[in-house]
């Protein structure tokens, strides 16, 4: 769509993710058994038809530079435009190596990209959210609303800390903007708002003239009196990978067939980077039972209700249940792993007993031997 721009904010670390981004920001968090966090933004974006997307760094990311490359996957590489990278080098502030406060100081450090966007209207997205929605609808409302902000909320009760929660009037108005409260009350954010790039651009420099870093209280809170704020409700699926246990309730979901068939619609394709392996193996003794398989894996034991990433090699005599697996875990003969979330390149001896809980998964850090 070449009136609409895309911002990903890609910066904040997730303390709840623990082991599973200690050496990786939450944007390339693997998801879904071959995609990154970060693939279903981009590819909302690529199917509204946005060429030029910016993605705002901080922080570890290298992991994210290899993941994205030239945005090819996402049609992005292009000479004019296309996906840029945008890492904290024009960051002004006097504690460069410091994490931004919040959205706006972000914005403000990668100002100059700002000023030189092509499009009129501007969205912005956080990178860790899985969602399929059709951003060009949401283009669509906001123009004939006549709206300066929309903001992209959900009407899902399930009450998520430090989120923002909005009340809305009968035609869609936001009333009341509510930061980080105790309990859900209200249409909770998405965090993805749309606006004028003109109107973006002014926020920016009133916010860092007078040392305003955060969107969601400084734009959103302190402005609804002056500024036309309104809610585009999402009914359709949506979540955010912002602690463990969400993580692994949120992959458990998609051996959920109607959960799949919503993310994974036909007409919004979610982009992945190639893996470029083999297809996999089962050996004729092995079982596979209601689980999501990547290409390249090995199975000789026992796997039912997982999610195993490209590369899995799982032993004979194994048991595998209601685990997520990544790229290149390694389980040896006689192996029995139930509720455990194994990071890139785990491998795990002959005879070991992994168990977890339900409501407390077990996780293993990247490289780790157990």
């Amino acid at each position: 769509m070449n009136g609409l721009h895309g911002i990903i904010f890609s910066y904040e670390k997730e303390p709840g993710l623990r082991e599973l981004c200690r050496h990786r920001m939450p944007a390339s968090l693997p998801f879904g058994g071959r995609y990154r966090a970060i693939d279903f933004m981009l590819s909302n974006m690529h199917s509204a038809g946005i060429t030029d997307v910016g993605v705002v760094l901080h922080g570890n990311y290298q992991s994210l530079l290899d993941h994205l490359g030239n945005g090819k996957t996402w049609d992005m590489a292009r000479k004019y435009g296309g996906l840029r990278l945008l890492p904290p080098f024009a960051d002004n502030r006097k504690y460069q190596s410091e994490e931004f406060r919040g959205k706006m100081e972000a914005l403000a450090g990668v100002r100059s990209y700002l000023e030189e966007i092509r499009q009129d209207y501007v969205v912005l997205a956080d990178s860790d959210l899985i969602i399929n929605l059709p951003l060009a609808d949401v283009l669509r409302s906001h123009i004939d609303s006549g709206a300066d902000i929309t903001c992209v909320c959900t009407a899902n009760g399930d009450f998520v800390e430090n989120a923002t929660y909005f009340s809305l009037s009968d035609d869609g108005r936001v009333q009341e903007t509510r930061c980080a409260p105790h309990t859900a009350s209200g249409f909770r954010s998405l965090e993805i708002y749309l606006l004028r790039k003109e109107l973006l651009l002014r926020l920016v420099e009133e916010c860092e003239a007078r040392d305003k870093y955060s969107f969601r209280r400084d734009v959103l809170g302190a402005m609804c009196g002056e500024l036309t704020i309104r809610g585009f409700v999402w009914d359709g699926y949506a979540a955010q990978l912002r602690t463990l246990k969400e993580y692994y309730d949120r992959s458990m979901e998609l051996l959920q067939p109607s959960i799949r068939a919503e993310l994974f619609c036909p007409a919004r394709p979610i982009q992945a980077k190639d893996a470029d392996e083999a297809a996999s193996y089962l050996a004729p003794e092995s079982r596979c039972v209601n689980s999501l398989i990547g290409d390249g894996c090995v199975i000789e034991g026992d796997v039912s209700d997982s999610i195993l990433f490209p590369g899995v090699k799982v032993g004979k005599h194994c048991e595998v249940h209601a685990c997520v697996l990544f790229k290149n875990v390694t389980l040896e003969d006689s192996v029995t792993l139930k509720r455990v979330i194994a990071d890139k390149n785990v491998h795990v001896l002959s005879g070991r007993t992994l168990i977890g809980h339900e409501n407390y998964p077990l996780a293993v850090e990247k490289d780790s031997v157990i």
